[in-house]
């Protein structure tokens, strides 16, 4: 597994598999977001994920984040999923888009280069969701 701590009560990772759930709950994670399609290749259906985190005691969301298809409802949904249980574990492919997503709903919250920074401490460089962030910023006054 490889965690990547964003805030006290979010990290993003890429892919984990099934055995992670019950290490992430013993860990002390109560939430696990999965926003990896289940269409793509390598990617664990999100009912048996479902079952895995409910197994382990932990809150599940599934919202599937498809490259290049950000929606508000997807943004809200990942926002409310992170005002759960915490602290918070959410996945995908690479980390990145877990990470667009959070940086997404705190435009307006965390200043531009706060939201950058913690990104890229963590190794994503979200310079290509700037414009989006600007405008749910200016969106959020």
């Amino acid at each position: 597994m490889d965690l990547r701590q964003l805030t006290p009560n979010l990290a993003v990772s890429p892919q984990i598999e099934l055995s992670d759930v019950a290490l992430l709950a013993r860990s002390g994670f109560k939430t696990l977001v999965n926003n990896r399609p289940d269409e793509e290749d390598g990617a664990i259906d999100h009912e048996v994920m479902a079952k895995a985190a409910a197994d382990a005691g932990m809150e599940y969301h599934y919202l599937p984040f498809r490259p290049g298809q950000i929606t508000p409802d997807l943004i809200q949904g990942f926002s409310a999923a992170l005002e759960g249980p915490k602290p918070a574990i959410a996945f995908c492919r690479s980390g990145n888009r877990s990470t667009v997503l959070w940086a997404l709903g705190q435009a307006g919250k965390m200043s531009e280069a706060e939201v950058l920074n913690t990104a890229a401490e963590a190794g994503y460089d979200l310079s290509g969701v700037v414009p989006l962030m600007r405008s749910l910023a200016g969106a959020s006054r």
